[in-house]
């Protein structure tokens, strides 16, 4: 309770705008396609500067889906998405920031005028994204989750991604960005007040993080985008040593036929394209780029994930599950053991 504190007081009274940011931890990158640069400048400018997000949380092929957003601060990433479901999407922004929802909500009409619609399609409500199963919001009804440098701030980060998958529609993600280390952050720096709120010393070991997307249901996490940060404040830098820190956006999808290892089918596919931001290719995560009309060999996740979801439409799809063949080549080694020379150890 007491970093729920702690959190409501460094983002509504401790920041007043992103200048006051202490490190570069809560920086987004420039490189954003530019229907999306259109997007954020239909965004009012008290909501940006108020914006303390570290990736970009927005994928593709979002008409007519509805949204929810962990940690949506001053709103930037809703007016964001609420431009691209379109009139008849559903955007919910959850925050438990007074301050900040105070901001985001002052624009509701303001941005349903500049975006041209009859009715507002977001709704900002007050909470903590550890109780996501208090809201009033029917487990099975999010299309997709999105969450942007928030889920660090969180104590309890098994409840967020366990809630997570209850929510999300079969097929539905969440997709979020996020700060995490190269091994676990001391408890002695997971009391510094200030790393807290910076997004520092509530970010997971990436290997803890695997482990629990396992355990709330997520059983193929996939990276989509990342980088290290520099920090680039000398005080911060030596407080935290030989740490590394990274911003990195995953996809997580709620589809239960995921197996824990990526297995070979022999299945392919083929981008049909028709996707607004993927006319030539279409990213699916790092080492995932389909390119359009060009047929593929995937591993039978990569097969799920593209079937069974939004995507289905926008792709051709040959083979099925019936002849299993081992691990998939691309996604790792054949096999565990060692080939190539026979053990002088016998056996009975």
């Amino acid at each position: 309770m007491i970093k729920h504190i702690e959190v409501q007081e460094y983002y509504g009274k401790t920041l007043s705008n992103s200048n006051d940011l202490q490190t570069n931890a809560c920086c987004t990158p420039d490189n954003m396609p530019n229907y999306i640069k259109k997007g954020l400048s239909n965004i009012h400018d008290e909501v940006l500067v108020k914006y303390y997000g570290c990736g970009l949380t927005i994928p593709t092929k979002l008409t007519g889906l509805t949204i929810l957003d962990l940690g949506s601060g001053s709103g930037r990433d809703c007016y964001l998405a609420s431009q691209l479901v379109g009139e008849d999407g559903t955007i919910i922004g959850i925050d438990m920031t007074d301050e900040q929802l105070d901001v985001a909500n002052k624009h509701l009409d303001w941005h349903r005028e500049k975006f041209g619609y009859k009715n507002s399609n977001v709704t900002f409500l007050k909470g903590n994204i550890e109780k996501l199963d208090e809201l009033d919001i029917l487990p099975g009804s999010i299309d997709l989750i999105i969450s942007n440098c928030v889920i660090n701030l969180a104590t309890n980060k098994d409840k967020v991604l366990k809630d997570a998958y209850s929510l999300l529609k079969d097929g539905g993600e969440i997709y979020f960005s996020d700060v995490y280390a190269d091994r676990r952050i001391p408890k002695a720096l997971q009391d510094d007040q200030v790393l807290w709120g910076e997004c520092l010393s509530g970010a997971l070991y990436w290997n803890d993080f695997l482990r629990l997307s396992y355990k709330g249901g997520f059983k193929d996490p996939r990276l989509v985008d990342s980088r290290r940060l520099t920090i680039e404040n000398k005080e911060v830098e030596k407080t935290i040593g030989d740490i590394k820190f990274y911003s990195a956006t995953y996809r997580l999808f709620k589809l239960e036929n995921l197996e824990t290892a990526c297995e070979d089918y022999g299945q392919q596919v083929c981008y049909l394209g028709g996707i607004k931001g993927s006319e030539i290719s279409f990213m699916l995560d790092n080492h995932h780029i389909f390119e359009k009309d060009s047929w593929v060999n995937v591993c039978g996740n990569t097969f799920e994930m593209l079937n069974n979801t939004r995507f289905r439409n926008y792709f051709n799809f040959n083979g099925n599950y019936s002849d299993h063949r081992g691990i998939f080549v691309d996604c790792g080694s054949s096999t565990p053991f060692e080939e190539g020379f026979e053990s002088s150890v016998s056996c009975c």
